[in-house]
């Protein structure tokens, strides 16, 4: 059975919980507990606070790990990244009152900065050679500078909203952030085994975003001008129909192409066009 740490609320738990679901990970229903096995897979999921995710992978409480990248490179444990699963996007920045007129990072020496990332802030500050008094925050640090704990914050951005209502702005990103499934560096051939089992099926669930399947009526002259147009992975598959002089196309494509081509496919004469989502893509 192997064990995946998994953050027990927030943006992070639905995107991780999400991802699970895909990949055809059935958990118990009923009541959530700390730990919740699998249905269908030799899979039990821990629930734990994100910041108590790298220490449980390390130590060995759990296997693996869905955790930020931020709370992975704050708390330095000794676990390993396997894969960046590309969602809950984030950024580590700087900010301070908006009214300030900021140059460069000089303007931190001898300021207070908040933050709930002191180790990353440090190493950051350091490099750059600046002094600064660092005040350890565990929630809330956008207020710090209007009640005057701090002169500026050192926090997680995603929109920039946050920072809005509190009269900041960014002045400084020191780090991009993105989930990240981690691993135990000690874990057993056999775990390891369910782990690439895992990994083939979030692969296959990844795979498959942001792509649709293309159904088309072409006329067979234009299949050569038609296959040019499309940026799909490989060649499209074609089959004749039984009309003469007119073939179906089939294709996999980028949904966020698909209108930039949908003109010059009618043009080339294609013709009855489907567009189906696809839940999975395995190669």
């Amino acid at each position: 059975m192997l064990r995946i740490a998994v953050q027990a609320k927030g943006r992070l738990y639905e995107e991780t919980m999400l991802l699970l679901t895909e990949s055809g990970i059935k958990l118990e229903s009923g009541k959530r507990l700390l730990l919740l096995p699998s249905r269908n897979f030799p899979l039990e999921v821990l629930f734990l606070r994100d910041d108590d995710i790298p220490q449980s992978v390390a130590d060995g409480a759990a296997d693996i790990g869905i955790v930020g990248e931020n709370e992975f490179v704050e708390k330095k444990k000794n676990a390993i990244i396997v894969k960046r699963l590309g969602f809950s996007k984030c950024r580590l920045s700087l900010a301070i009152p908006k009214e300030v007129d900021y140059k460069d990072i000089s303007w931190f020496n001898g300021k207070v900065i908040a933050t709930s990332y002191p180790v990353i802030l440090t190493d950051f500050l350091q490099e750059k050679n600046v002094k600064s008094d660092i005040h350890v925050i565990t929630g809330s640090v956008e207020v710090a500078p209007s009640i005057g704990l701090s002169d500026a914050i050192f926090d997680i951005v995603s929109s920039g909203s946050t920072l809005i209502t509190n009269h900041l702005k960014e002045v400084e990103v020191l780090m991009k952030s993105e989930a990240l499934l981690i691993a135990n560096p000690s874990i057993s051939e056999e775990k390891q085994a369910i782990l690439d089992e895992l990994l083939f099926r979030i692969e296959a669930v990844q795979m498959a975003e942001g792509k649709k399947y293309v159904l088309m009526n072409v006329p067979t002259e234009n299949i050569d001008k038609i296959s040019e147009v499309l940026p799909g992975m490989k060649s499209p598959t074609i089959l004749p129909l039984a009309k003469e002089g007119w073939n179906s196309l089939h294709v996999v494509i980028e949904e966020k192409k698909f209108w930039d081509i949908i003109g010059k496919l009618k043009a080339l004469g294609a013709e009855g066009i489907l567009v189906i989502p696809i839940e999975k893509m395995i190669l």
